[in-house]
């Protein structure tokens, strides 16, 4: 007789997944501590390294944006469901480029299709802020960035895939936020080479985005507004870190980064709710 194993609860899952959220930022700390003893050696060197929380950017095929800039350069191809500060918004609608209204928390979260705390960001947070957005109690903004390009492999991974969230997002508005999400489900490993673009183009179509905008999901249109985005958020002091690093997941509420611990189911949706009364209070 063949017994199947009981299958995890949904409070197993999150617990395992905050478990691995911290064991991966320890060992993001530790990244920090050596980037940092890179850093003062190359100085010493006499050779300028920048760092944002231990990672390199690196691009690999084309001149990139300015160094240095905090906005988008005039005659830059950027999509026209973002807002200025390069953001995807998400209303109860789930299209790209909604809102739920002036009245609505703003949850603004920069991610980094290959970094893994990202992925146990949206494991634990995910699910919640989805029913915060369906319920229109707040926007959802997303801003895919690319500051783990050197470590896939040559593949530019993140920038490849952030620009194709962009195009879908342009493209087929109503299937993004479910693209995302299924990037996240099929994440591939950090130091690897990440996903081939037909992988990428196939996990398009599994979510419903037409065949004809999957087929011209690579054609790297939105590249550039990725570099931009990304050398905007290392530029952005609201979005750096007690340390003065810009890493990713970084979650804003209404413009501020959050106090809360995220990694603790239930943390991120409590000082959203404090937010949103604070809002609303007379």
């Amino acid at each position: 007789m063949v017994t199947k194993e009981p299958q995890p609860s949904k409070a197993d899952r999150r617990d395992a997944a905050r478990a691995q959220a911290l064991k991966l930022q320890q060992e993001q700390i530790r990244r920090e501590k050596r980037t940092r003893n890179v850093i003062i050696a190359s100085v010493l060197a006499g050779v300028l390294v920048v760092v944002g929380i231990g990672y390199f950017i690196m691009k690999s095929a084309g001149p990139s944006v300015p160094s240095g800039i905090t906005e988008f350069p005039a005659g830059l191809a950027v999509p026209s469901v973002s807002d200025d500060a390069g953001g995807i918004s998400f209303g109860p609608t789930g299209e790209a480029g909604t809102t739920s209204g002036d009245d609505a928390v703003v949850v603004d979260v920069y991610l980094d299709y290959m970094c893994p705390i990202c992925g146990v960001f949206e494991e634990i947070n995910g699910p919640e802020l989805d029913e915060l957005r369906a319920n229109g109690d707040i926007t959802l903004v997303l801003h895919p960035v690319s500051i783990l390009d050197a470590q896939s492999q040559g593949s530019s991974f993140s920038t490849r895939a952030a620009q194709a969230f962009a195009y879908v997002a342009e493209n087929a508005p109503d299937k993004a936020l479910a693209f995302n999400e299924a990037m996240f489900a099929q994440q591939p490993g950090e130091g690897t080479s990440g996903l081939s673009n037909d992988q990428i183009a196939e996990i398009a179509t599994s979510v419903g985005v037409p065949e004809d905008v999957a087929a011209k999901i690579a054609d790297g249109t939105y590249n550039k507004f990725v570099d931009a985005l990304t050398e905007i958020a290392f530029n952005n002091e609201k979005l750096l870190n007690e340390n003065g690093n810009f890493g990713t997941p970084t979650i804003l509420i209404n413009g501020e980064r959050i106090t809360s611990n995220w990694t603790t189911p239930g943390a991120l949706a409590e000082e959203i709710a404090a937010a949103q009364t604070a809002t609303v209070a007379p």
